[in-house]
């Protein structure tokens, strides 16, 4: 089975990066046997994405695609030197999303047979 990590830097609104990777990691999630085992990792403006109950103007479609990807079993990080930055350590996650260490990732990386970046 392949083994990929996606990890995204980018900010979840102003561009449409964190919409491709999220778009990305579900069709590579819900692919048809083998799917690849996938992690996806959140560094960054990225972390944002963790937080939940953000409405946009599309009817909450980011917090949907990482619901989705938290159904489907795909461990989801966020930096946690990203996130302390930012203010988001202490605040509730998306339930299924957690924070994550450097270490984490470069084992991450370690596993994985391909990192994509958006």
């Amino acid at each position: 089975m392949q083994k990929i990590l996606i990890i995204v830097h980018a900010p979840p609104y102003g561009s449409e990066r964190c919409l491709s990777a999220l778009r990305l990691a579900n069709a590579l999630a819900g692919a048809d046997e083998p799917a690849p085992e996938l992690r996806l990792f959140l560094m960054s403006d990225a972390t944002v994405l963790g937080l939940p109950n953000q409405v946009d103007g599309a009817g909450n479609g980011l917090q949907g695609l990482v619901q989705e990807l938290v159904a489907r079993e795909v461990p989801i990080a966020l930096c946690r030197t990203c996130a302390l930055a930012r203010g988001l350590a202490e605040l509730p996650l998306i339930e299924g999303t957690r924070i994550g260490t450097l270490p984490e990732l470069a084992q991450w990386t370690l596993w994985a047979d391909k990192v994509v970046t958006f």
